[in-house]
């Protein structure tokens, strides 16, 4: 680690996911900035394009062949989905850690990461190695690798909702259902008809329901902490807002349990997991910009079905905010470094 802290690159840092990494690591207490690459913006300083960030990162980004990534402790992809893996070996072979923000790293069976996201992965044998950065499940696994793959918005709601259910071996493990909606900025930062003002706004409406790509990545999280297949109906909505994520999380329970003590218990060490009182509805705009999960757990009528409500802000907890959860526990800083923002209302 760097005499300053841990000496960070980013490639990719022209994106939301970019823009968040950034806002939080200019004011963390252990890291220095060394480099933010993007081919396009070349010269073009940071502050110029993001002016939150006028005065705190004096940085201008750079060519990705000239930024000196392997002088880095650790390099954010805050890219694409299949930039990471076409650069990964060299960086690893070289010493540098990586924590990927896309999604080329999350899923352990390469045929079918390949089946879903369209191409051939360029680093297959590394994805045995990369470790699924869900701190409330692999914070051991975390801290001693070399490769993080940061967990999807989606799956970081939804897993931290169900998980409690799942470990507790109290629910219907073949049929589940997550009903989740997201704000616009999930889409990332390009010019798409449907993130259009007039498209967006004012509606409300499914996509991907036939499948999404957070499916796989969801159900083997699941399945890892099940110890068995589940079966999980996966329905994603886009919502006229722009950050959030809300998960309504449906499971048939197989025996009766205290459900707000079970939650209670399995997050009670959780910095950013936060159980809500008994009868709670949770609201996205209660982790904006900010690093936490809320959760709360109704059993309607005492029936046997659990219903469970869980809201993220899909660029902190669900991208940049959990990229740098995994960092401070990969360099052995205090998990909460650089994340003690409190949610913006309004």
């Amino acid at each position: 680690m760097a005499k300053n802290g841990v000496r960070i690159g980013i490639v990719g840092g022209t994106g939301y996911t970019g823009v968040e990494l950034l806002r939080l690591l200019a004011q963390h207490p252990h890291c220095e900035l060394a480099a933010i690459t993007s081919r396009k913006e070349a010269g073009t300083g940071v502050a110029e394009m993001f002016p939150n960030l006028r005065g705190r990162v004096a940085l201008k980004f750079s060519d990705p062949d000239k930024a000196g990534l392997k002088n880095c402790d650790l390099v954010f992809f805050a890219t694409p989905n299949g930039v990471a893996m076409e650069q990964a070996r060299a960086l690893v072979d070289g010493g540098v850690r990586i924590i990927d923000i896309a999604a080329d790293f999350r899923i352990q069976d390469v045929a079918e990461w390949e089946t879903w996201y369209g191409v051939k992965h360029a680093c297959p044998e590394l994805v045995a190695e990369a470790v699924y950065g869900l701190p409330e499940v692999n914070r051991a696994k975390i801290r001693e690798a070399r490769i993080v793959a940061n967990p999807g918005c989606y799956p970081t709601a939804v897993q931290l909702g169900m998980l409690p259910l799942i470990e507790a071996g109290i629910v219907d493990l073949d049929h589940l259902i997550a009903d989740a909606k997201s704000g616009v900025s999930g889409a990332g930062r390009k010019a798409e008809v449907h993130t259009l003002l007039a498209e967006a706004s004012d509606n409300f409406k499914a996509y991907s329901v036939a499948g999404h790509r957070h499916h796989p990545e969801i159900t083997q999280g699941l399945t890892r902490a099940a110890g068995r297949p589940v079966n999980l109906v996966f329905v994603p909505h886009l919502t006229p807002m722009i950050r959030g994520i809300h998960a309504t999380l449906y499971a048939r329970l197989t025996r009766n349990s205290d459900l707000q003590a079970l939650y209670e218990k399995r997050y009670a060490k959780e910095a950013f997991v936060d159980v809500m009182p008994a009868g709670s509805h949770p609201d996205t705009r209660s982790v904006r910009g900010a690093n936490f999960c809320r959760v709360a757990v109704h059993q309607p009528r005492g029936g046997d079905i659990a219903v469970v409500l869980s809201v993220i802000d899909n660029l902190v907890k669900g991208a940049s905010g959990q990229a740098v959860q995994n960092m401070n526990i990969m360099f052995g800083l205090p998990e909460t470094a650089g994340l003690e923002q409190l949610a913006l209302i309004p």
